[in-house]
């Protein structure tokens, strides 16, 4: 007796589900391997992690679903199908094209890579030793490289990997946008460096207690509406965001003992990735709709809630009292202005996940060209660290001096993830376009934000971005959250107002 349509899908939904639980089950593996694993487990660890990585790749390029995929590609069939259920399929037709293409056993060797060279490149960020991390890098661009060439691409290698991260996104696509900023950004930062009115922010610096940092922020999680029943905080080298589903969404953060900013931003940027996560719509969990549409979506909750927001003059109206208090010896006598002047200063640095603003998009320009140039060979790993170096003289003007403000600071690079970087401009664009968006339909945002008030900015961004997952593509979501496609001009206009007010700029 022939299988009902019905049929076909419950079967369908619970192989997909299956797949589902493999990478939560992964996902767990990796927050643990990053949060505290023993340094002795780290091998064996590491070979859990490519098993189960094996057999979640297995079961997406199965003889089975690939039966699966044939079956509700058909017209007559794909018509029965809802929009979920289209959508997922069709996003594992496309994952099962690209990964079909590349042996079972290469693509498990490369997931032990990855997870054994995370490991060693945070050893190696410790000890500011390039060389130690060398030989990984070199085997990932080598793996790398060889699986654009099992994928195929159109035009530029590195579009096979843009489009991983932001679908649709191309390098001369980037290549115009990121001129376009620097045409416009360049000139502010000149304005802003001759500025006569430059912030102090000496007092930023100094010793600041980590169980204080640590209290401060889990208060302003709290305040921005994270939800502790669905994820906890714990620290790493890096920062990051962990989405297992709705209900189990872990950040880290990186206290550090000589800098009261540092942590406290990369939480509130943390939290940002994490309520999108904590906000998808619950049809969607147990599919692969149940993440964010896009890196560069991702990105741009980050990036509203830690800058648009986290550092706005209306936000430390309302806690800055609060850190105060905490911080008495050294922030008592620095009144709001100046500790708000203090946090948006802008000067060329070395260190991406600490730079302004102004000058970030620029941290990221630099390691969108070294990407570039790996996968075009145009440069060999081994002279990475004087590549990265020239780089930063001239775009930034600064030269590291170690590996680990310089070459080895991201972890990107030993978890394979070419092709991401970018992603992070495009989400301060498409936050910009967001904010402005927001402000204009709630109505007095910044006394809201005075008061302590952020449900409505999280139901507003729950409603347009977050519940929809991955169901709708990134220009689906920017187009009917602000009525028009991602626009650079908005994050222009955002930081030469901000910056205009800050530096006393004539405009």
């Amino acid at each position: 007796m022939a299988e009902t349509f019905e049929e076909k899908l419950r079967q369908f939904r619970e192989y997909v589900k299956k797949m589902k639980s493999y990478e939560e089950a992964i996902g767990v593996l990796y927050w643990d391997l990053r949060t505290g694993a023993p340094k002795k487990g780290v091998e064996s660890r590491s070979a859990v992690i490519g098993t189960l990585s094996a057999e979640l790749f297995k079961m997406a390029v199965s003889d089975q679903m690939g039966e699966y995929l044939d079956y509700f590609s058909v017209p007559d069939h794909q018509q029965k199908l809802d929009p979920v259920n289209r959508k997922i399929v069709s996003e594992l037709k496309k994952e099962y094209d690209r990964n079909k293409k590349i042996p079972p056993e290469k693509y498990e060797a490369y997931v032990v890579l990855t997870a054994q060279s995370a490991s060693v490149w945070e050893e190696a960020k410790q000890k500011s030793d390039f060389s130690m991390f060398r030989p990984y890098l070199e085997k990932i661009v080598a793996a790398n490289l060889e699986f654009v060439g099992f994928w195929g691409y159109e035009g530029h290698k590195y579009n096979t990997f843009l489009d991983m991260y932001e679908p649709g996104m191309t390098v001369d696509q980037l290549d115009k946008v990121f001129a376009e900023l620097r045409d416009n950004l360049v000139p502010l930062l000149d304005h802003v460096r001759q500025s006569p009115h430059q912030p102090d922010t000496s007092f930023l610096r100094g010793t600041f207690d980590k169980e204080r940092q640590k209290t401060f922020s889990l208060f302003i999680l709290r305040e921005l509406g994270y939800d502790f029943e669905a994820g906890r905080l714990d620290e790493s080298a890096h920062p990051f965001a962990t989405g297992l589903n709705p209900g189990d969404v872990r950040i880290t953060t990186r206290f550090l003992p000589d800098d009261v900013a540092s942590a406290l931003f990369s939480t509130i940027h943390e939290c940002g990735h994490a309520l999108y996560e904590q906000n998808i719509a619950k049809e969607l969990v147990g599919t692969p709709l149940c993440t964010g549409t896009s890196m560069g979506i991702h990105e741009s909750q980050s990036r509203l809630w830690e800058n648009m927001i986290g550092r706005s003059r209306a936000f430390w109206t309302r806690y800055y009292g609060d850190l105060q208090k905490l911080f008495p010896e050294t922030l008592s006598d620095v009144p709001l202005e100046r500790f708000y002047k203090a946090i948006n200063a802008a000067k060329p640095s070395l260190i991406r996940v600490e730079a302004d603003e102004l000058t970030y998009n620029l941290h990221i320009m630099i390691r969108y060209e070294i990407e570039k140039a790996l996968l075009e060979e145009t440069v060999r790993v081994a002279d990475l660290p004087e590549f990265w170096n020239e780089k930063y003289r001239a775009y930034l003007g600064v030269t590291p001096s170690n590996d680990a403000e310089g070459v080895l600071q991201d972890i990107h690079w030993s978890e394979g993830l070419f092709g991401y970087f970018p992603s992070y401009s495009l989400g301060n664009m498409y936050a910009a376009q967001l904010d402005h968006a927001m402000r204009k339909q709630i109505s007095d945002l910044d006394g809201r934000i005075i008061a302590g008030d952020f449900a409505p900015i999280r139901e507003w961004l729950a409603e347009r971005v977050h519940r929809h997952g991955k169901l709708l593509t990134p220009s689906e979501i920017i187009v009917q959250a602000t009525g028009e496609p991602l626009n650079p001009a908005y994050l222009v206009r955002y930081l030469e107002t901000k910056y205009a007010d800050i530096y006393a700029l004539s405009r």
